[in-house]
């Protein structure tokens, strides 16, 4: 082909391409050296990858369902001096509602994550949003990112440009400097980092650093491969299923229901040749029961899987079991002892409810509730099938509605009212205006003490980058000693007084995550802190949402509290705080 084209350069018309010496291994230099000059102008700014390896796998689930930091691809170890490439196909959601929802590259000591020697340098993310956090980590430096693709906000349009085939590359060749680089040919992030990176592992002499990803509302198709990850690779071949672990099977299922009905919930993990593996749908599995559904007792459920990796039909179906009981249908439920906590609280502001159109989550712990079945016999319903109802910020006695398969009861408890007092943080913000302030490098409000039997608010408007739930206020509670508890917004915590801490109950009235964050950039917070006197501190924050919404976040019954010495303080993670 490339001899037909010659006369460009001057050759003679030729009348056909066979039998010259165009391409023979003797041809004249200058014929080569003119080939090069044309590759190397049509390759001018590609770098040719060489040494990749098949490695086919997907990371996320195919329907854009999972959320941040729960889905991860192999681990790639990249020794000092060593480059990694990778290419992938990120699949875009074509209806996500943020520029967020794509992928994040994360840079990692030589440790598996939740072990003692994991530390993170950092996350880049394809998207750039330089007033959100698309990047973030204590060894990432923000001015070192560039990107041919800029978002000015997590909702802005565009984000569909960040799909297709992804070359990734990790560079750690150059001895004083770190490099990363992600195209799709249409978008270019680049990170270009003057210095190496300070070696983050426990044993000094490993100079290995980790990559791994992590989609959001996406998912990865992974190709290829220049270095072997931790558990090997993986070939594009199809695979045949080797074992499954059945998940989701419920303990009790009335008599005389349809097994596949019954089992729809039912989730399965399959493991594949080559160690890959898949989480199926209970429509992918075809379900018995031995012996029967319709007496009560004791059963085996039997699930069977016939597809290979690729979903077409595989050699030898697998089979796993699981046992449940058949019960007799409930008919109706009651309350047979009532919840530990029977008193709810709100507090008055200036004379005026604080929670006025705001709800009260209620908290189950210690109540029992009976079924009564078709026979007439009762037994004790799992609280885990219960759902409850929250309660009015009235005061006065409330009644809470349990459900329990379409069936209902009530419970009484009362709501009361309760003074707080006000405190005042001397700067009007916290954190950087455009957010960039993160957790990882901490900054506090003033320390505001809370007495025995006391309790203390502050009042606030919190603006995230919406980037993740997250993203907003936190409030850190602290002893005399330091030994710090931290809650957050969204239903998460850590620290002395909250992990390991069963009588710690936490519970939120936000309803749909990200309903509930479109409306954190904005949102008028007030949080309460009360000193228990008796080792404990609950903390309470009112949200309400630029949306419009209402919502609640508690945390009863934090521990580990020295109640003579109690303060709290507020931080922020990709958001200000304005006072």
């Amino acid at each position: 082909m490339f001899a037909c084209g010659l006369v460009a350069f001057g050759l003679p018309t030729l009348t056909g391409c066979e039998g010259g010496e165009l391409f023979d291994v003797n041809a004249p230099d200058w014929i080569s050296d003119k080939v090069q000059e044309i590759e190397d102008a049509e390759n001018q700014g590609e770098e040719v990858l060489e040494g990749m390896m098949e490695d086919v796998y997907t990371v996320g689930n195919t329907d854009y369902s999972s959320a941040w930091w729960t889905a991860f691809s192999k681990y790639y170890v990249i020794p000092d001096g060593q480059k990694w490439n990778a290419v992938f196909n990120l699949k875009i959601n074509p209806d996500a509602p943020n520029t967020y929802k794509n992928f994040a590259l994360i840079i990692c000591s030589d440790a598996d994550r939740a072990t003692e020697g994991y530390k993170e340098y950092g996350a880049i993310r394809f998207d750039n949003q330089p007033s959100g956090n698309s990047e973030w980590g204590d060894y990432i430096d923000r001015s070192c990112i560039e990107s041919t693709l800029t978002f000015e906000t997590d909702t802005d349009e565009g984000i569909e440009k960040l799909g297709g085939k992804v070359t990734l590359t990790v560079d750690r060749s150059n001895p004083e400097a770190f490099n990363v680089t992600m195209t799709n040919g249409t978008v270019t992030k680049t990170y270009k980092q003057p210095t190496a990176l300070v070696n983050l592992n426990a044993d000094a002499s490993n100079t290995n650093i980790r990559c791994f990803l992590v989609p959001e509302g996406s998912y990865i198709d992974f190709l290829q491969s220049n270095i072997e990850p931790i558990g090997g690779l993986t070939s594009g071949e199809d695979k045949n299923p080797v074992s499954m672990v059945l998940q989701n099977v419920p303990t009790e299922v009335d008599a005389g229901a349809d097994v596949n009905e019954a089992m729809a919930d039912v989730t399965a993990l399959v493991t594949f040749e080559e160690g890959v593996t898949k989480t199926v749908k209970a429509s992918d599995l075809s379900f018995s029961a031995i012996p029967d559904m319709d007496t009560p007792g004791q059963k085996t459920l039997v699930a069977a899987y016939n597809k290979t990796s690729k979903g077409e039909n595989c050699d030898t179906p697998i089979m796993a079991y699981a046992n449940f009981e058949v019960v007799e249908r409930i008919v109706s439920i009651e309350v047979t002892t009532p919840p530990t906590r029977s008193t709810y609280k709100y507090y008055t502001l200036d004379g005026n409810n604080s929670l006025t159109g705001y709800s009260l989550v209620f908290d189950p712990t210690g109540i029992r509730v009976q079924g009564t079945d078709t026979k007439g016999e009762t037994r004790l319903v799992d609280n885990v099938k219960l759902t409850f109802s929250t309660i009015p910020a009235e005061s006065g006695t409330q009644n809470v509605t349990v459900t329990y398969e379409g069936l209902t009861t009530t419970v009484p408890v009362e709501v009361v009212i309760s003074s707080a007092s006000k405190v005042s943080n001397r700067n009007n913000m916290l954190g950087n205006e455009d957010n960039s302030s993160l957790w990882t490098n901490p900054i506090y409000s003033d320390a505001f003490k809370v007495n025995a039997g006391e309790t203390k608010y502050i009042t606030f408007t919190n603006y995230s980058n919406l980037a993740s739930n997250w993203n907003n206020f936190l409030v850190i509670l602290r002893n005399k000693d330091s030994s710090q508890t931290v809650v957050r917004a969204d239903n998460w915590g850590w620290g002395p007084g909250y992990e390991n801490n069963a009588a710690c109950i936490h519970y939120g009235t936000q309803g749909v995550w990200e309903d509930w964050l479109k409306g954190m950039n904005g949102a008028k917070v007030t949080v309460f802190v009360t000193n228990n006197g008796d080792g404990t501190a609950d903390v309470l924050a009112t949200m309400e949402g630029t949306t419009g919404q209402k919502s609640t976040q508690y945390y009863y019954g934090l521990n580990n509290m020295d109640s003579n010495n109690l303060e709290f303080m507020l931080s922020v993670d990709g958001c200000h705080l304005v006072f």
